[in-house]
């Protein structure tokens, strides 16, 4: 089997105060932010650049729709397109259409208690 999930892309949360979340990860655990949150870099096993992203966004978000959480994961990916055609034939809900940017693509399904999952096959040298 391919390989479908190849780590945590990002961990977006809900916040009455984005900007004083920010600024308080950045004083008191010495978060690097910036508008739009803090990006972790790291190497895969291969020793690839890898990026992660923290985020909090506005408790008014629609983003995470139609979950009702507080919060959203995003894992990276390899062969989006082609991942969400496998999942979308094993009766996994796929919402929306494939979106793509400068610094990846992006999908979206939901699970089995219907919270929104974020897929992203990054291009992480455009954060370098």
């Amino acid at each position: 089997m391919k390989k479908r999930v190849t780590g945590i892309g990002g961990l977006f949360f809900k916040s009455k105060d984005p900007k004083a979340s920010k600024d308080w990860y950045k004083k008191h655990l010495g978060f690097n932010t910036d508008d739009y949150g803090c990006t972790f870099w790291w190497n895969d096993a291969e020793g690839k650049d890898c990026s992660t992203q923290w985020s909090p966004f506005p408790e008014d978000t629609k983003y995470y729709e139609p979950s009702k959480k507080e919060f959203m994961f995003n894992y990276r990916v390899e062969n989006l397109a082609e991942l969400l055609e496998t999942l979308k034939a094993e009766g996994v809900t796929v919402i929306g259409e494939m979106e793509e940017y400068d610094y990846g693509k992006f999908g979206w399904i939901l699970d089995n208690e219907g919270n929104k999952i974020e897929l992203w096959e990054p291009i992480d040298k455009a954060f370098l």
